[in-house]
């Protein structure tokens, strides 16, 4: 038993290592930078990184029930093993038209997927997407293929100002979200989006998964989802 879970502390080991490997090199990060971050040339930039390329952080944590979940904060405070789920709700039937799950904290990089998803599903493009400050990136706002309003801040409240000239797409939300028309359409996005989650929780009793994996996990979600509709 224990070599078994000597094996099991080094299994979990190797994979946060090759977790934090992919992140470097996703940062622009390189095996044997000693630790200075570097311009497109290689040539040292100024400041240094806190950690060794591919070295964790201390408080790095893996699951050893489902090596794909990845741990995540908690509405209220702590952290849990989980994954994140996204869904797309439809305003006028208030059914869910599109479910995701991954296992990647931030929203922002769902918010062009999960636009797509809509249109597979559905044969078409949305009129018109509603998203909370999880999904504000400025990319976002310059690719999307429909028109957004996308809250810059919590429920829809700005709190600085935004450098049109660095982020114009970002200033150009903060425009719209200051007209009636822009704060009329914000203010829809709870009534349609949240009332899914909380029958997925509270009435269907839906607060864990049952399976283990990220593809089995997914699955298990859109079943869910199903159920719901």
């Amino acid at each position: 038993r224990r070599e078994a879970r000597l094996a099991a502390i080094t299994a979990a080991r190797e994979r946060l290592e090759q977790r934090q490997r992919e992140a470097d090199i996703e940062r622009g990060r390189s095996e044997g930078d000693d630790c200075k971050p570097r311009d497109e040339d290689g040539n040292p930039k100024g400041g240094r990184y806190k950690r060794e390329f591919g070295v964790p952080e201390a408080r790095a944590q893996d699951n050893f029930t489902d090596p794909d979940s990845r741990i995540m904060k908690r509405a209220g405070g702590g952290s849990d093993p989980a994954y994140n789920a996204q869904t797309a709700v439809d305003e006028a039937a208030h059914i869910i038209v599109a479910a995701e799950l991954n296992n990647v904290a931030p929203d922002a990089n769902w918010l062009l997927p999960m636009i797509q998803a809509v249109g597979n599903n559905l044969g078409q493009l949305p009129e018109l997407g509603l998203a909370d400050a999880g999904y504000r990136s400025e990319d976002n706002l310059k690719s999307a293929p429909i028109e957004l309003v996308v809250a810059l801040g919590r429920e829809g409240k700005e709190h600085a100002e935004v450098d049109a000239q660095q982020y114009p797409h970002t200033a150009a939300m903060a425009a719209k979200l200051k007209t009636e028309q822009g704060q009329a359409a914000y203010r829809k996005r709870k009534w349609i989006a949240e009332p899914p989650n909380g029958w997925i929780k509270n009435v269907l009793g839906f607060r864990q998964f049952s399976m283990r994996g990220l593809e089995r996990a997914k699955a298990e979600f859109k079943l869910v989802c199903m159920a719901l509709n």
